[in-house]
């Protein structure tokens, strides 16, 4: 039950941090925030995506070119141009990478307003602390799990970034609906969407890329939007003049 416990409890938290601070507000600035809170939330990041953590700046470049070239051989994770799932997540790994230690020429457009922190990303993106993260999850796992059939969440657990990823840019490329007519293939994968806390609502995001609530019926439950107002009530964070949210 621990283990069970403890998967849960990752799985939302990396993909809190995932969709509200490097998705959100680092490759779409659907909202604003002091450099306090911005390294505050770089720690967050840290602290709940561990062995899989993924640099913000790199993951907003990267994102940027998906949203400019979707469906195109310069997408980083197109499923057109994957024969399947691992190979395409393989090629994003690698245009990550690449992204990451300036061995990939990036058009200026894709470099505004990004969040940075050098010296934190040079550790945190690091090899040694991805293998201190997954010796902690194994010992953990050691410590706590009363079968060996536990041990078949531990791959997951190790890589959970990429993980939650494949789900997205893999699935709703390919099955779902569609609330707008584009010119690319993304559909909203789930009509209630807690599993991937409003990720899944693909097409919509496609359609409105800075809207800091990716649902838009009344069916498409966003589940981080609500937490978004509330930072917004706290001042944590702030809306730009020209943002829609509604």
């Amino acid at each position: 039950m621990i283990i069970l416990v403890f998967f849960i409890g990752l799985w939302y938290l990396s993909l809190f941090s995932q969709t509200f601070f490097q998705h959100r507000y680092a490759a779409h600035g659907s909202f604003t925030m002091n450099r306090f809170w911005e390294r505050f939330f770089f720690i967050f990041c840290y602290l709940t995506q561990g062995s899989s953590y993924l640099s913000p700046r790199a993951y907003a470049i990267m994102h940027r070119m998906h949203h400019a070239y979707t469906d195109t051989e310069q997408d980083p994770h197109s499923p057109k141009f994957s024969s399947n799932i691992a190979s395409m997540m393989w090629r994003t790994r690698n245009i990550y990478t690449d992204i990451l230690y300036h061995k990939r020429p990036v058009e200026s457009r894709f470099l505004k307003n990004l969040p940075t922190w050098t010296g934190f990303d040079r550790w945190a993106n690091s090899k040694i602390s991805r293998l201190l993260w997954t010796v902690a999850y194994i010992l953990f796992f050691l410590s706590f799990a009363t079968s060996y059939w536990w041990f078949m969440l531990l791959p997951i657990v190790i890589t959970m970034g990429p993980f939650h990823g494949a789900i997205v840019n893999w699935f709703a490329h390919k099955y779902g609906y569609i609330n707008f007519k584009l010119k690319n293939t993304s559909k909203n994968l789930l009509v209630v969407d807690i599993l991937m806390l409003g990720e899944s609502y693909h097409n919509n995001h496609h359609k409105h890329p800075s809207n800091a609530n990716f649902g838009r019926r009344w069916h498409e439950i966003d589940p981080v939007y609500p937490i978004i107002l509330l930072l917004k009530w706290l001042k944590i964070i702030r809306f730009p003049k020209t943002n829609t949210t509604s």
